[in-house]
């Protein structure tokens, strides 16, 4: 959704009846008069207060319906057709303006999901840990591909996915549970261990830790 959305955000919409820039917003899920969408993911809205459609609204729903309300001017991204939004307070669809630093950086994340998930289907034979490592510990990506990307981490043969997987905190504890069982096998097939006091990786049969010399048995 946000990559369709960032396309918009160059486009540059003024208000007829203030002459400001219309803010980009996210549009409402429903369209308030016929119960369907708007059949575009922004709409282009005056936020202005100071709008004379705004600010005349007010006097005339009250005296045509009966209802403290006013309106917004509207226009659809790629196109100049005018229209005007119902409002019951000077606050709506403010905290609905998109934010561009946000959703190109919600995008660039997307992006790098997606070629993660590519790269899955060659990171065993290229010995790449990078793109199981990242699915991983993306809290954000889609938990069939990190479930995928954990059940790889013993083909990949990399010890470097320890300190990281240990160090983080899943949300999903059978993702958790998975990974952990993961790193045992590693280990194992690796004839390493970790120190249960200081948390290195020391050989299977070490007696006493190399790094904080503690007794191991």
């Amino acid at each position: 959704m946000s990559s369709n959305i960032i396309k918009y955000l160059d486009e540059v919409h003024i208000c007829p009846h203030c002459e400001q820039k219309l803010s980009c917003c996210h549009a409402p899920a429903i369209h308030v008069g016929d119960g369907l969408g708007w059949g575009a993911e922004v709409l282009f809205i005056c936020l202005n207060d100071s709008c004379s459609l705004f600010l005349n609204g007010w006097e005339k729903i009250e005296q045509q319906y009966g209802h403290h309300a006013s309106y917004r001017y509207m226009e659809l991204p790629e196109s100049s057709e005018s229209n005007v939004m119902m409002v019951g307070n000077a606050d709506a669809y403010k905290a609905s303006v998109v934010d561009p630093k946000e959703l190109k950086k919600q995008n660039e994340r997307h992006q790098k999901q997606k070629k993660a998930v590519e790269q899955l289907e060659t990171c065993v034979t290229e010995k790449n840990l990078e793109p199981a490592l990242y699915l991983i510990l993306d809290e954000a990506a889609d938990v069939i591909q990190r479930k995928k990307a954990v059940s790889l981490l013993t083909q990949i043969n990399d010890l470097a996915c320890i300190d990281p997987i240990r160090n983080h905190t899943f949300r999903d504890t059978s993702l958790e549970m998975a990974a952990n069982q993961a790193l045992q096998e590693l280990l194992k097939n690796n004839l390493q261990k970790e120190c249960p006091f200081c948390s290195n990786l020391v050989k299977m049969q070490a007696k006493k830790c190399m790094h904080c010399k503690e007794d191991l048995e």
